[in-house]
């Protein structure tokens, strides 16, 4: 098993810390919190073992979990990376593209795996047809949220769109060509709701909104691509897929079938698949150490951790053009 810390308990590293808990891949060593009076609560409710310090704690493990704020995430990677100790660190990976990329040469230098808190790579809805999605055209995200002051340290995109930015670079194997966005701070000191549009070098184009000061909740995507359109609803964990085929001579009487201009004819087939249920934070700190052990890359790697903050950046560098 393999020694793990948690650097934060703050809502977020509770969940953490009750996992790795629960996981058979780790043994939980303790948490750092730098608020002693959240600190003593934690370890009042749960037991959990309090270290002083930042480095105290990395001294004792193997693998250390940043579930910090975003701002403090590239001091506590470097000096976990600098002391050989594996990462497992909340999205976004870090504030900068430079602290990313510094992140990122640390690791490879001192030959220790990172992987990036992308925790909807492991949401069921998604897994379920990951593998269906191929070569998409063109792609609809939207993730709206009620209002929570939690996370308005960023723009909206850094806090929840960059979670489909990360999904959607994940299916499309094509580099970025254009960025065009834009966003609205309402209540915050920076965006709550954000358009953008990205366009790829293969043709293929992603339309995401994001909004933290929605009525409701929503977090659905959609894919279409040549005779398929697959929906993934992230919130409800529900998938759909929609597959146009060549119609058959003699279809049957329930069959659905379209006619084009030309006279060609297609059939309508609607699947829903199996989601198998889980949890995706627990499946994705489980594949991390699955990683470590294998000395395989893991799911969400750092570099990719890295490009997701890219794309957001570019995204941002918008709003005050």
């Amino acid at each position: 098993m393999l020694k793990a810390g948690v650097l934060g308990a703050g809502h977020l590293g509770k969940i953490h810390l009750r996992l790795l808990q629960e996981s058979d891949k780790y043994e939980l060593v303790g948490f750092y919190d730098p608020n002693k009076e959240n600190a003593d609560k934690v370890v009042t409710e749960y037991g959990y073992k309090y270290f002083e310090t930042v480095e105290s704690l990395i001294d004792a493990v193997d693998v250390v979990d940043i579930v910090t704020p975003t701002l403090s995430h590239f001091d506590c990677a470097k000096q976990a990376i600098e002391k050989g100790k594996h990462i497992f660190i909340e999205k976004p990976i870090t504030n900068t593209i430079q602290e990313a990329e510094a992140i990122r040469t640390l690791a490879s230098q001192n030959h220790v795996r990172g992987q990036v808190g992308h925790v909807e790579r492991f949401n069921p809805a998604f897994t379920a047809v990951k593998d269906i999605i191929e070569s998409p055209m063109f792609i609809e995200t939207h993730r709206l949220a009620e209002f929570n002051p939690r996370g308005t340290d960023v723009p909206v995109v850094l806090d929840l769109m960059i979670h489909d930015i990360d999904i959607i670079l994940s299916v499309v194997k094509s580099k970025v060509k254009n960025v065009f966005a834009s966003g609205v701070s309402v209540i915050s000191e920076t965006p709550d709701i954000a358009n953008a549009r990205i366009e790829f070098e293969n043709g293929c184009v992603a339309n995401l909104t994001s909004s933290r000061i929605s009525m409701k909740n929503m977090r659905k995507t959609r894919f279409f691509q040549k005779d398929a359109y697959i929906s993934v609803d992230f919130l409800e964990k529900k998938s759909e897929v929609v597959k146009m085929k060549d119609a058959p001579e003699t279809p049957d009487d329930f069959a659905m079938i379209l006619q084009n201009a030309e006279g060609v004819k297609k059939q309508i087939y609607f699947e829903n698949p199996k989601i198998e249920s889980n949890n995706a934070i627990l499946d994705e700190l489980n594949s991390f150490a699955d990683a470590i052990l294998n000395k395989t890359t893991p799911i969400v790697s750092l570099t990719q951790g890295t490009e997701a903050l890219r794309v957001a950046h570019q995204i941002i560098d918008c709003f005050s053009k």
